[in-house]
């Protein structure tokens, strides 16, 4: 027995496709449907997931399709269209181009998959979580982005590489936004118990915080063309795992704040309860003062792109 009936990811480009296949392989799901304007992209994709089957045992059907109108019936939702960074570009910059792929999007899940779970990857994360649940109307525990799972399993590994321990033994939150100004929560890391601060100096911290905030675009300037997918699509395929099997796990994502944090009417990276629900549980974490003031001025970065997004066209 899956744990859903059907996951829709939108985008079949490097993320899509590579989510695709995780999902497929999980076997959370009955059906994988990866939706794409270009003809032949999704079902190209679609089938070279599927013919794999055999080799890997999977059940799940995996198909292609470029109508929004195979959103119908999906439980869960991966928004991942949309422009990819290039070097030299941030976040912020995909701004406008993305706003207006994801509003037809968001209309189309209005349309034909209210009850859906909604996953947003598309970048600025954020503010593309925010946007989506806008156009869309839906219910803010049912719209979440993929933020601070890949900051987390990124910092994770950082501390992991610097200590030369196993990565999973080292625990953690990254808060904030997805972008320069996120906050690695040091006070709350710990390898096995024991507190990082008690197993690293300040300036080898400062190097990981430093190297965590920017490890997006460090793997963009290496690869020049194009920019991650492997550990992204590992986090968002956590999260997909989460829902669809009501794990309740404790984990970092981009959630609406209606209060929490002393903040509100703006989506930010905190930690949440994630069940079939959606964001069932926002957890409010004690921040030390140095962190609560990074933490305020991530969201500050935030609202500014919220700002610009606000002369954009709404839904009716």
């Amino acid at each position: 027995m899956t744990a859903v009936r059907k996951i829709a990811v939108l985008g079949a480009g490097n993320i899509g496709g590579t989510l695709a296949q995780r999902l497929a392989e999980s076997g959370i799901a009955d059906e994988v449907v990866l939706i794409d304007i270009i003809e032949g992209l999704p079902q190209g994709k679609a089938l070279d997931i599927q013919e794999s089957a055999p080799i890997l045992g999977f059940a799940t059907r995996v198909r292609g399709s470029t109508s929004l109108d195979d959103l119908a019936g999906a439980d869960l939702v991966v928004e991942t269209a949309g422009l990819a960074r290039k070097p030299g570009m941030s976040r912020s910059d995909l701004l406008a181009k993305n706003a207006e792929i994801l509003r037809a999007h968001a209309l189309a899940v209005k349309a034909r998959c209210p009850g859906s779970i909604v996953q947003v990857v598309t970048n600025p994360v954020d503010v593309m979580t925010y946007w989506f649940r806008e156009v869309s109307g839906q219910p803010p525990a049912r719209v979440f982005g993929e933020s601070g799972t890949l900051d987390t399993a990124r910092f994770r590994w950082f501390v992991a590489d610097a200590l030369h321990v196993a990565p999973r033994d080292v625990t953690g939150f990254v808060l904030g936004t997805h972008g320069d100004t996120m906050v690695p929560v040091l006070s709350l890391t710990s390898v096995s118990g024991v507190p990082l601060r008690q197993l690293l100096g300040a300036e080898a911290l400062a190097a990981i915080v430093t190297r965590t905030q920017k490890g997006g675009g460090e793997i963009v300037d290496l690869l020049k063309m194009g920019s991650a997918y492997y550990a992204p699509t590992a986090a968002q395929a956590e999260l997909c795992g989460a829902v669809a099997r009501d794990e309740k796990r404790l984990l970092g994502v981009t959630a609406h704040l209606g209060g929490e944090y002393g903040l509100r009417d703006l989506c930010l990276g905190v930690p949440v309860v994630l069940g079939r629900g959606g964001v069932e549980r926002i957890l409010e974490v004690p921040l030390s003062d140095e962190e609560r003031r990074a933490f305020e001025a991530s969201a500050a970065a935030v609202r500014a792109d919220l700002q610009a997004l606000a002369q954009m066209p709404r839904a009716a």
